[in-house]
């Protein structure tokens, strides 16, 4: 590689990570040499500018680690401060651009991932909105390994990538098909596509990269922001995600309430003899071993963005419930676009635990299954884009409101409109509304996943 004088050991790991450290407390102004900041105004450099002026060696596009000696990998990544204290990753954390013609060929040992990123030193810089890149300032240096348990989920990851390729499938890949380690869109545009090797069908190009959510974690537990004490549920089992929910989970499927109730020594039935709205919740932390039936402390959920939901198939097959999203503001989701809106991420980045509960022909409520999943690039950008494309065409030409005994309805996208995404009120009562952008208030709605749709998918 090509160096300036290096003012650290290239072949110590100690000696590196010792330099890094004096990076903290330095803005970006102050350690960018040779202007780099001031000459290119476009998104990233900053890697740029502590690769070159810090550690004194030339920008590159290698195959092989930054620091190739010792294998270690360098990283410049932001987190930001929530209004509510916590802190969060900014954005994921995007590693290597995938070559489709080359890396299904590999191993997982011999893959370009784990060659360039077996261990990266990570560089924590924290990201305010108002302030400029020179003036960012880098709040904390370490070095990442893997952990054993993340390398298993990692390696499923990779070959859950690897086998979409495989299949000719690498234009529909999703970053909510894995777990930590995605495939995130690389490139200027959605035009930034290349050739991949079992079809004609070009592909986005694509990075692998650690997940938002991977590295919320990650900062949290560094920093110790308000971390919760999490629960791991896969530490010392060698076993995936997937693997060690099917069982816990399936020695219960069939089984009645009552009889799980009894088994894990449960007591749900409240005075008037009902279950309780969250018995799910109850009775599936005391499968996975997860006390206060806080399944958001569980470090595996935390890391892969999984969120936990709750399906119940009545005794005619049916589904009674809509599935609820978030609510959105009428003032800003006519800003976005929709490869940038909060509905898409949301889909884009997260994963479902469905846990189904059934009603047998005798109304026994009964454990049926669960079921990890992700929505198809298909149907986001087809079902749901139309729902929200709808939503935002009617926002902004003008809601109709209209009156019919004391309720209103408007000319949103609702339940029939096709039957996988629709709108409908998610708010406290009539007065729990946003300003629309011609002044009027309206009551607060969200988008819904349609209950057919969900059905389809659990069966």
């Amino acid at each position: 590689m090509g160096e300036y004088n290096l003012n650290y050991d290239n072949k110590s790991i100690d000696s590196i990570l010792d330099y890094a450290n004096n990076l903290i407390g330095k803005t970006f102004g102050e350690i960018d040499k040779y202007s780099r900041l001031e000459h290119n105004k476009g998104k990233g450099n900053l890697g740029q500018v502590v690769e070159e002026s810090y550690f004194g060696y030339d920008v590159n596009s290698r195959a092989e680690a930054d620091f190739a000696h010792v294998g270690v990998e360098l990283k410049v990544t932001p987190y930001k401060v929530n209004k509510n204290n916590t802190i969060s990753a900014k954005e994921r954390l995007v590693l290597n651009i995938i070559n489709y013609m080359e890396e299904y060929k590999k191993s997982f040992e011999e893959s370009s991932f784990w060659t360039k990123n077996k261990e990266l030193l990570l560089v924590f810089y924290e990201w305010k909105k108002e302030l400029e890149r020179k003036d960012y300032v880098v709040k904390d240096v370490m070095l990442h390994k893997f952990s054993e348990e993340d390398l298993i989920v990692i390696k499923k990851d990779w070959e859950i990538i690897i086998n979409k390729i495989k299949a000719g499938k690498a234009h529909e890949i999703s970053e909510a098909d894995t777990n930590y380690l995605g495939a995130c869109p690389k490139g200027a545009n959605k035009n930034s596509v290349r050739s991949q090797p079992f079809s004609s069908e070009l592909a986005m190009q694509r990075a692998f990269s650690l997940k938002t959510s991977y590295m919320t974690h990650l900062i949290r537990m560094r920093l110790g922001y308000n971390v919760e004490q999490t629960v791991s549920i896969l530490k010392g089992t060698k076993k995936g995600i997937e693997e060690i929910l099917h069982d816990k989970f399936s020695v219960y499927y069939d089984k009645s309430i009552d009889e799980i109730c009894k088994e894990l020594d449960i007591n749900l039935i409240s005075k008037n003899g009902s279950l309780p709205k969250n018995y799910a919740q109850i009775i599936s932390s005391k499968i996975l071993g997860i006390k206060g039936n806080k399944l958001d402390s569980i470090e595996e959920f935390s890391k892969a963005n999984i969120k936990f939901k709750t399906v119940r198939i009545e005794k005619n097959g049916k589904i009674k419930q809509h599935m609820s999203l978030e609510t959105f503001n009428y003032t800003e989701i006519i800003k976005e676009t929709w490869e940038e809106s909060k509905l898409r991420n949301t889909f884009l980045e997260q994963k479902y635990l469905f846990v189904v509960f059934r009603y047998d022909e005798n109304d026994v409520l009964r454990l049926d299954k669960i079921k990890l999943w992700n929505m198809p690039l298909s149907v986001l950008d087809t079902k749901l884009k139309e729902t929200w494309e709808e939503t935002v065409r009617v926002i902004k030409e003008g809601l109709v409101i209209e009156v019919k005994g004391n309720k209103k309805y408007d000319n949103m996208p609702a339940s029939t409109f096709n039957r996988v995404c629709h709108t409908r009120p998610h708010a406290q009562n009539s007065r729990d509304t946003y300003t629309l952008p011609d002044g009027r208030d309206h009551v607060k709605k969200c988008f819904w996943l349609d209950r057919e749709y969900i059905l389809s998918v659990v069966k």
